[in-house]
Parts: structure tokens; C-alpha cells; sequence
């Protein structure tokens, strides 16, 4: 509770209250604390010793309570006067909130009817594509059956031709290595043909070479002693030539 206020700080709160509400609380809020401090104030007779000051004070404070009485009655007027407002301000704003709610609830159930009913079509479309898919994928399944039983049919072809094909070779390798061994054993028999005949060649020419050799050999002796001869009867001649000079 707060502490009763002088009468200096009662007079300086009055002179400085901005208004008559103001100041109407300052006094009821001084009369409250007087009240609850001399609560038997109220009970005492009014004394002649009372001081004018006193006395006016009192009816400063009567009169403030009568006018603190019709600012709580104005005030509670005017309470009751914005609650009524604000109630209906309420109610209208509740109204107009229902309203739009029913109104956006409306629009809602429409976009969900709405997209509902595109779901649907979507989800026909989307079965119809399937079924389509299903279909495509059947038809290319029987295609690819069908490639893979001709590819079949043509790789097994194609093994009884590379069969075929193997066996031709193998018999035309057989015949093949059949005639180069013939080959081999005519072109060995001919080499030893050749051998022997080469063998006979070549004693008939070592001993044709021989008899030549022989012969080369005795025709240089010859040639040799006649070459010797000559030139031994050259240098005979040249010597005579030359004696008789040297005898002079």
C-alpha cells in the first residue's frame, strides 16, 4: 500500500495533472490511502477546532469523490458502451469469418471436385497408355521370339554349312597332304636321281679337268723351254756381239 502523500505533494500533483481525469484519480487515489489509513475518519463529528484548511480539504476530497464517482459511472458507460461495440464487431467479424470460411470451404470442395475428376481422367489415361504399353510390349516380345527362333534356325543353318565347310576341308587337306607326300616322295626320287647323276658329272669332269691340267702342264714345260731356250740364245748372241769388241 503506498504511503499518504503530503499536502505539498498533494497540491504539486493536482497543479501538475494534465487534465481533470488525471487529476480525479490523484484524489481518489489520495482519499483511498486516507480512507485505509484513518479508516474512523469518516465517523467523526465535524469539530469547530477544525482549521479552514481542514475543512476545505474534506470538500475538495467530497467533491472529488463525487467526481471520481461519475468518471467510474462515465468510465463504466464507456466500458460498456466499446464492449458492446467490440461484441459486435465480433459478431460481424465472426459472421463475415464464416462466411468466408463457408466460402473458401466452397471454393475447396470445387478445386478438390475439380482435381478429383482430372485425377480420374488421368488415371484413365494413364491405364489406357498401360494398356497400349502392353500391348506394344507383347506384340515386340512376339517379334523378338519370332527374330530370336529365325536366328535359331539360321545359326544352326549356318553351323550344318560351317560342318559342311569343315569336312569338305579336312578331306580336301587329307587329298592335299596326300599329293604333297606324293610330291615329297617324287621330288625325293628325283633328287637322288639328280644326286647321281651330278656324282657322275662331276668324276667325268674332275677327270676331263685332270687330263687338261696334265696337258696345260706339259705345254708350259714346253713353252717354258723353248721361252729359256730363246732367251739363252739371245743372251748368247748378245755376248758374242759384244766378245769381239771387248777383244779389240
Amino acid at each position: 500500500m503506498n504511503a499518504l502523500p503530503s499536502v505539498v505533494e498533494l497540491y504539486d500533483r493536482l497543479a501538475n495533472a494534465p487534465d481533470d481525469r488525471t487529476r480525479a484519480k490523484v484524489i481518489a487515489e489520495a482519499f483511498e490511502v486516507l480512507e485505509a489509513r484513518y479508516p474512523h475518519l469518516l465517523q467523526l463529528p465535524t469539530r469547530t477546532e477544525l482549521s479552514e484548511t481542514e475543512r476545505r480539504l474534506i470538500l475538495e476530497i467530497e467533491k472529488v469523490r463525487g467526481e471520481t464517482e461519475k468518471v467510474r459511472a462515465d468510465l463504466t458507460l464507456e466500458i460498456e458502451k466499446v464492449r458492446t461495440d467490440l461484441t459486435l464487431e465480433i459478431e460481424k467479424v465472426r459472421t463475415d469469418l464464416t462466411l468466408e470460411s463457408e466460402k473458401v470451404r466452397a471454393e475447396v470442395e470445387k478445386v478438390r471436385t475439380d482435381l478429383t475428376l482430372e485425377i480420374e481422367k488421368v488415371r484413365a489415361e494413364v491405364e489406357k497408355v498401360r494398356t497400349d504399353l502392353t500391348l506394344e510390349i507383347e506384340k515386340v516380345r512376339a517379334e523378338v521370339e519370332k527374330v530370336r527362333t529365325d536366328l535359331t534356325l539360321e545359326i544352326e543353318k549356318v553351323r550344318a554349312e560351317v560342318e559342311k565347310v569343315r569336312t569338305d576341308l579336312t578331306l580336301e587337306l587329307e587329298k592335299v597332304r596326300g599329293e604333297i607326300e606324293k610330291v615329297r616322295s617324287d621330288l625325293t626320287l628325283e633328287l637322288e636321281k639328280v644326286r647321281a647323276e651330278m656324282r657322275v658329272e662331276i668324276e667325268r669332269a674332275r677327270a676331263d679337268l685332270t687330263v687338261r691340267i696334265a696337258q696345260s702342264k706339259a705345254s708350259l714345260l714346253q713353252w717354258s723351254f723353248v721361252f729359256w731356250l730363246t732367251q739363252f740364245a739371245a743372251i748368247v748372241a748378245l755376248l758374242w756381239r759384244l766378245w769381239p769388241l771387248g777383244g779389240q
